[in-house]
């Protein structure tokens, strides 16, 4: 793909692999005519994507990073017309979700692809607080065993207290624990009631179309009913709009633990934005 790109460090990557992104920063050079943004913070990153022009964004950096960069594209409806790519460079764990995409792990293979790589259009879900998941959310958050932190040296826990202190708090990754009793909600699909509040569930799970495809305008919803004595068959349906409600529950988007709210909306937003990923 021979167009300028926008290559946009996110400051975690420069902290975490420095040789990686170096890597990958030279590679694109290489290939392309690359201008290199260094934000600080959220606000400067904002800033670097939104005077993008003509050039193609592509975001070095964890899970995060981009999904503040699609976050940001789609509040300011500019997500269909930007195709993304991205290099994920993170800490162990924080680019699942990147490579669960199709996006190679490796620096140099993520960069290689940026640039002999196809756009592939792909759904993703839209709540009704404006938020995306791109790639799947579920009712109670599965258990997480945090990652034992790594020890830091003197210049780098001085970073860390500096990131701290210019950016804002990332979304809670915090070790979801069972909900006290059965899961007692409302789930709605396409206006019909699949489960009503006097059915207790034990899991329920949404998902958007398959990445690297449109999912056929659909996104899939499993929700397996609370069961005595052996394990629960999961249920499965598909549709567009999904609606849970009840007492406060909290629930996983994308990895980050979010609520707790007592009524959510999700819609599915058929092949709204473009990654880019090996040919």
């Amino acid at each position: 793909m021979s167009d300028q790109l926008l290559v946009i460090i996110d400051p975690a990557a420069r902290q975490t692999d420095g040789e990686s992104v170096r890597i990958a920063k030279d590679v694109l050079s290489a290939g392309a005519a690359a201008k290199v943004c260094l934000p600080d913070g959220p606000a400067e990153f904002a800033r670097a994507l939104g005077r993008r022009g003509s050039r193609r964004p592509v975001v070095i950096g964890d899970d995060h990073a981009l999904l503040r960069a699609v976050t940001l594209l789609h509040r300011e409806r500019e997500l269909a017309g930007c195709g993304l790519s991205v290099v994920p460079v993170g800490e162990a764990g924080e680019t699942s979700l990147t490579q669960s995409l199709g996006v190679p792990g490796g620096a140099v293979a993520a960069a290689r692809a940026v640039l002999d790589g196809t756009e592939r259009r792909l759904d993703l879900l839209v709540d009704d607080s404006d938020g995306v998941v791109l790639t799947g959310l579920a009712i109670p958050p599965a258990r997480r065993v945090p990652a034992p932190e790594p020890v830091a040296s003197a210049a780098g826990r001085w970073y860390r207290t500096l990131l701290a202190r210019t950016l804002p708090a990332r979304p809670p990754r915090l070790p979801a624990v069972p909900a006290p009793g059965p899961t007692r909600l409302r789930v709605q699909l396409d206006g019909e009631t699949l489960v009503d509040l006097d059915e207790p569930l034990e899991s329920l799970t949404v998902t958007p179309g398959a990445p690297g495809t449109s999912g056929g305008g659909t996104a899939e919803v499993e929700f397996r009913p609370l069961s005595v004595g052996a394990e629960a068959t999961p249920l499965r349906a598909c549709g567009r709009t999904v609606t849970v409600t009840g007492p406060d529950f909290r629930y996983r988007a994308d990895g980050a633990v979010s609520g707790p709210v007592r009524r959510r909306t999700w819609r599915l937003a058929e092949a709204a934005w473009g990654l880019v990923l090996p040919s």
